[in-house]
């Protein structure tokens, strides 16, 4: 009798580990990855990143401050990656692999950043010798809170929207 107990006890003892490991492992993480791809003419663009949150937080000037270089989004900085060389906001960018950032302004254009180093965790070890291209763009303002961040491609460029901003980026 005591050895089935003992063996009832390990077992029951078992099945909530895997349950909570289950569980674990179902949760969903607080900036989910994701992706936007698109053509623009005959480019194929595709952006990966981590999609964060507003969560009632204070965002622009808060969360993320003004004039600071930020992984334009969460976790690992943002790629952007095209198969053909374009021109952004009227500028050269070759075809290739970049790490994105952008650098938020309280007034005036934003600062968008085409960096040569891809995998980078945050902003963290960001080197401006290593930027292909930066950019000026004009915000806008979003007519509701967007949640959660998302990039979304169109036949002129890609938007970045979170919270009340959006910020276009135009591409030819």
């Amino acid at each position: 009798m005591k050895t089935m107990i003992k063996s009832a006890t390990v077992l029951f003892a078992a099945m909530t580990i895997s349950v909570n490991a289950f569980a674990q492992e179902t949760k969903k993480p607080a900036s989910p990855p994701a992706t936007a791809t698109g053509k623009i003419k005959d480019a194929t663009i595709t952006i990966a990143y981590s999609s964060p949150s507003v969560k009632g937080r204070e965002i622009w000037g808060g969360l993320e401050a003004y004039d600071k270089v930020w992984r334009a989004g969460a976790n690992e900085a943002t790629t952007f990656e095209t198969d053909k060389n374009i021109t952004v906001q009227g500028k050269s960018l070759p075809a290739g692999k970049y790490s994105f950032f952008l650098i938020p302004k309280k007034n005036g254009t934003w600062t968008a950043i085409f960096n040569k180093e891809p995998k980078q965790w945050g902003a963290y070890k960001y080197e401006e010798a290593k930027d292909a291209l930066r950019v000026d763009v004009k915000t806008k303002a979003l007519p509701a809170t967007q949640e959660t961040l998302v990039y979304k491609i169109n036949n002129n460029g890609f938007t970045m929207d979170w919270d009340k901003i959006s910020v276009p980026v135009d591409i030819k």
